[in-house]
């Protein structure tokens, strides 16, 4: 009798960068849909202009670097690079804006520290802050969602906002726009006001919905979802979101109750602003974040932490991109002290 024969390794897989990739699109793509129904066609334009910038520089700098172009291009991680940064920013941001944004995450965050799976900081999150310290009026461009204030601009409105800067005859451009959920709560408390005042009043209040922020619960909700599945498909490791979530709630519900007037609650936090994507799309990429079992729980935890500390006391009103580009610094420590133990080893594994 003949038997086939195989060479090492004997079992296959295709968990590939590729399929990794495109997995975290699919997830991605509910949250996406409620993002631009909620606020409009500058999601799309985000959308277009981030992918078309990361693309073209990361064909340029390949080429420059001497490096194949073809699996690099069609591994899908510029791609995601770009899908994360165009939901992270406003809406009505201007395109050079997002083509600053795309351009630095790609050849300086990526591709200058060697590509894929060398760089240290998250590409996606060193772009929104390069632009978000550099231009900080563009970065406040968001517009009101769906059903409050006569909603986002028609196609024809935002085209001409995110590509020449003009606002629709006899409107100006602060007219068609609002500060987030987030933003109009710090803003407010500073001023002395409480989060019931806040939510019940007659132009703040229209931000507000049941749980959170008009819309940014249904989105958070469907990225809360796409994470799961991506957990479940074991692109993701469940620690990091995990440790990220558990931290924003312990720490977010202990202010509130310990002074509920002042301090939004644990539903608010995590159902508002970039929670979701961060935790389970920004927080889990494999190159940046925590390689360890422990590891991946203290780096979620801290992220959870920062984002708090940022959104209450900080003078940005989200932090994701900060926390997470922050906790990304200390990834080699956290690698190094949380190392499982060698089988049979009654020491630290040297």
């Amino acid at each position: 009798m003949l038997f086939s024969k195989a060479s090492p390794p004997y079992l296959g897989s295709d968990n590939s960068v590729q399929s990794m990739m495109l997995k975290v699109i699919y997830a991605l793509v509910p949250g996406t849909l409620a993002a631009f129904w909620f606020f409009g066609w500058g999601v799309l334009f985000n959308l277009v202009i981030a992918i078309l910038a990361c693309l073209v520089g990361e064909l340029l700098m390949l080429r420059f670097r001497r490096r194949p172009v073809e699996p690099a291009i069609t591994d899908g991680s510029a791609l995601v690079t770009a899908w994360l940064l165009a939901l992270s920013l406003p809406p009505l941001a201007p395109w050079w804006l997002t083509v600053t944004a795309s351009l630095f995450a790609i050849v300086i965050a990526k591709q200058l520290y060697g590509g894929l799976g060398f760089n240290l900081f998250n590409p996606a999150m060193v772009g929104y802050v390069v632009v978000m310290i550099s231009f900080p009026r563009e970065m406040t461009l968001w517009t009101p969602p769906a059903g409050v204030a006569g909603g986002w601009p028609g196609f024809t409105d935002t085209l001409h906002l995110v590509f020449g800067g003009v606002a629709p005859e006899g409107r100006h451009i602060d007219a068609l726009t609002m500060a987030t959920p987030i933003d109009t709560l710090k803003t407010q408390l500073r001023l002395e006001m409480d989060i019931e005042s806040i939510r019940a009043h007659r132009v703040y209040g229209q931000l507000f919905g049941t749980l959170s922020g008009v819309g940014w619960e249904w989105i958070n909700l469907l990225f809360l979802g796409g994470g799961l599945w991506l957990i479940r498909q074991k692109v993701i490791d469940w620690r990091i979101p995990a440790g990220f979530l558990a931290s924003l709630v312990l720490i977010s519900n202990g202010f509130a109750v310990y002074d509920y007037a002042s301090y939004s609650s644990a539903l608010f936090h995590t159902l508002s602003g970039g929670t979701m994507l961060g935790a389970f799309f920004i927080a889990t990429d494999p190159v940046t974040a925590s390689t360890t079992p422990r590891g991946r729980l203290i780096y979620g935890a801290g992220i959870g932490a920062l984002v708090y500390i940022i959104r209450s006391w900080g003078g940005y009103p989200d932090g994701i991109a900060f926390a997470v580009l922050f906790m990304n610094i200390t990834v080699p420590l956290l690698d190094y002290y949380t190392r499982p133990r060698i089988y049979g080893s009654a020491g630290t594994g040297e």
